[in-house]
């Protein structure tokens, strides 16, 4: 199998044929445009907030868009030229640097970690800037529709496309067909055969340059925490505050539950961030699907000793304020941050702060957002003892940074930002311990390499990269899924009566896009768990999806007869991955290696056996369903131990980057951060977002740095009251 892009066309090669891509880029206004997301005006009603009336305008860089308008399909490539030049232009407009001053609290980055923080910074009274390096795509159809989130990860106004290797060999890395190559006559091939003279990229690793991170393009999985992820930095640390019992009222805080009423202990029901569960609907109209669903429920119960089926699934709390969840496989529905069948990410949460009137239609909370500002450096008072962060450099402009695929080299327009009080970083896994050794905060001897000049030595900057191992069990079933009956996901074509029916729901039931795709997941708990809990995330639904590549988002949903159990090694061992400078050029994308499995550190051969068991548990499932299906992947001819293993090394991928700014205990060289987020051998700096975990959690990332946005927002509210 193999994916060429070229520069009018994609196509997706495959012994089925050729089949040609058509536009990923695409935006609509829905109709009865809000100023506020629904669920997050919601959350300031109950603050005692006005709804917002406008946005503010005080800046041409900071945030305001017009409404966008829906585009129809055309060259992929003339698109993506044309908003380039626009960028281009852009960033030619800002003919003067900016000096901002006036605020205590500089915030770079809105995702996950970012966006939360900084409103919770803002309602407590405190002047905020938040910085982010993209625009808001938050009108895009691409967005708002939770069943294209395949496709706004390809959208080129927010992608940030990093090319990432799981090995360092060229012939092992060359092995895994999701690679992707340079070609000499200006293409991208992703396959096991690349041209002469093609220079290896790396596997796509999809990331987000927009209001929201990685929460605007994510598929919403909406999963809690082991328990153990919390006691492990308690331990680590002695940092009593991070023990579960305590960490479960951020996640309640933030928490507004609309799924299974009742049952509402350790969960929240007026926060800002909604969690629902796919419309009962969906199965229920397709006899095929509920069928591929008891399979699961059978499989999972006969590996356990368990009678489960679909009551049990429908009846059951992946989120769960007990220590059972974690120790008792069971088989779940999979709650999605969406509210009202529309997604919701921490740009809601944002937007809805920095947007609230006071009754005289004055600025309610000192929030101020500046957009397509790319932060390049941490400014230090090094007259202070030890150096003080005072602020950070910038550069404007819209995808400068290389990973975007619309960047054209352009360099921005400089400017700064002052902070009287603290400079929190929330750029991500990758972003942020880059940013830090621009600054001169980490292993001395790459930073000298590029001429840096030190500030601190922290040797365990970009170190202890973790990710969880997916691979992917797909099937084809006898005849296509009623619930995907006319979704076209609008590729090769401008109507879908599957939008349709999204944007004009009838009784409250938007259909199959309200949902991610994936309808359910076998928590299970392989033979090498290491303390009893589980340690496998089976999650399926019907799609075709095994992982990353170039025009993966269209080979996804191209076909509506396919299924796909992927299997989710939670608390994988390995922490050898790195992210390391390429040059001292801010602007420059980082080399990222996570050295998969047995070029890493840590019993690799346990994590093969638990995705081994995770694989056999998903085919188990395939066979116990009523309705027989054709197994593609791995296929039948991969069966012994050996099969499997070179299947699980060969195409593994990930998507939850973690752990690259770890906490850890005082004396530990290699920690980065101490228990309460602040950078080690200087002060006013602190990293919130994924990359503070020091051993990655459980399963998907989204809740667990949200958590730690609820925590820092004590932690640094405490130290300045």
């Amino acid at each position: 199998m193999s994916v060429i892009i070229q520069p009018n066309r994609t196509r997706h090669a495959s012994s089925s044929g050729t089949m040609q891509l058509a536009k990923i880029l695409g935006q609509y206004q829905a109709p009865g445009k809000r100023t506020c997301h629904d669920v997050a005006c919601a959350f300031l009603r109950t603050q005692n907030l006005r709804q917002p009336l406008r946005r503010e305008t005080a800046d041409s860089s900071i945030l305001s868009s017009a409404s966008p308008s829906h585009h129809p399909p055309r060259s992929d490539m003339f698109l993506q030229r044309v908003l380039a030049l626009g960028a281009a232009c852009a960033s030619l407009s800002l003919v003067r640097a900016v000096d901002l001053t006036g605020y205590e609290y500089v915030v770079v980055g809105s995702g996950a970690g970012g966006g939360p923080l900084a409103a919770r910074l803002a309602l407590a009274g405190h002047k905020t800037l938040l910085i982010e390096a993209g625009d808001d795509q938050g009108q895009s159809i691409n967005y708002t529709v939770p069943a294209y989130h395949a496709r706004v990860s390809e959208d080129p106004k927010l992608a940030w496309n990093f090319f990432v290797r799981h090995y360092a060999d060229d012939e092992r890395q060359a092995r895994d067909w999701k690679t992707s190559y340079d070609t000499p006559d200006g293409t991208i091939y992703s396959g096991l055969n690349p041209p002469k003279g093609s220079k290896m990229k790396g596997v796509l690793y999809p990331r987000t340059g927009s209001l929201g991170g990685c929460t605007s393009h994510n598929a919403m999985v909406a999963v809690y925490p082991h328990e153990s992820d919390f006691n492990y930095i308690s331990t680590l640390t002695g940092d009593s505050s991070w023990r579960p019992d305590n960490m479960r009222k951020y996640f309640a805080r933030m928490e507004r539950k609309q799924y299974i009423n009742g049952l509402y202990k350790g969960h929240g029901r007026d926060g800002w961030f909604t969690t629902e569960v796919a419309p009962l609907t969906i199965p229920l109209k397709d006899p095929q699907l509920l069928a591929t669903l008891t399979g699961g429920a059978s499989a999972l119960g006969s590996l356990s000793n368990q009678i489960l089926n679909v009551g049990t699934l429908l009846a059951g709390d992946l989120n769960a304020d007990s220590s059972l969840r974690d120790k008792q496989p069971a088989y779940y529905q999979i709650p999605i941050s969406t509210d009202k069948g529309t997604r919701l990410g921490t740009r809601e949460f944002v937007v809805s702060v920095r947007d609230a009137k006071n009754p005289d239609g004055s600025k309610k909370y000192p929030l101020d957002v500046r957009l397509n500002c790319h932060v390049t450096k941490v400014i230090f008072d090094k007259k202070s003892s030890p150096p003080r962060a005072i602020g950070v450099e910038f550069l404007d402009g819209a995808y400068l940074y290389r990973a975007s695929p619309l960047s054209t080299g352009a360099k921005g327009t400089p400017g700064s930002a002052r902070a009287s009080r603290e400079v929190i970083l929330a750029g991500g896994t990758y972003n942020s311990p880059q940013l830090l050794k621009l600054s001169g905060i980490g292993p001395k001897d790459e930073l000298k390499s590029f001429n840096i000049p030190v500030l601190v030595n922290l040797p365990g900057v970009g170190t202890n990269l973790q990710d969880h191992y997916e691979t992917a069990v797909t099937a084809r079933a006898p005849r296509s899924y009623n619930a995907l009956k006319d979704c076209t996901f609008l590729f090769n074509t401008t109507n879908d009566p599957c939008l349709d029916k999204w944007q004009r729901p009838i009784l409250g039931d938007r259909g199959t896009y309200a949902s991610n795709g994936f309808a359910a997941a076998m928590l299970s708990k392989s033979t090498t768990t290491p303390d009893g809990s589980f340690d496998t995330f089976v999650f399926g639904g019907p799609v075709n999806f095994h992982g990353y590549y170039p025009g993966y988002s269209y080979a996804a949903v191209a076909e509506s007869d396919l299924w796909t159990w992927a299997v989710l090694k939670a608390h994988p061992r390995n922490t050898a991955g790195f992210v390391r400078l390429r040059s001292a050029d801010p602007l420059d994308v980082p080399e990222i290696n996570y050295n998969y499995f047995d070029t890493g550190s840590g019993d690799w051969r346990a994590d093969i056996q638990t995705i081994v068991e995770g694989i056999e548990l998903a085919r188990e499932a395939l066979r116990k369903q009523p309705v027989r299906t054709n197994e593609i992947l791995p296929g039948a001819g991969t069966n012994t131990r050996e099969e499997l293993e070179a299947y699980i090394k060969d195409t593994s991928w990930g998507h939850h980057a973690s752990s690259t700014c770890p906490i850890g205990p005082d004396g530990d060289p290699m920690a980065v951060l101490d228990s309460k987020f602040r950078v080690r051998g200087v002060k006013g700096l602190r990293v919130v977002d994924a990359s503070v975990y020091p051993r990655i959690p459980g399963t998907f990332t989204a809740v667990s740095t949200m958590m730690v946005a609820e925590k820092a927002a004590d932690d640094i509210l405490a130290e300045a009251n």
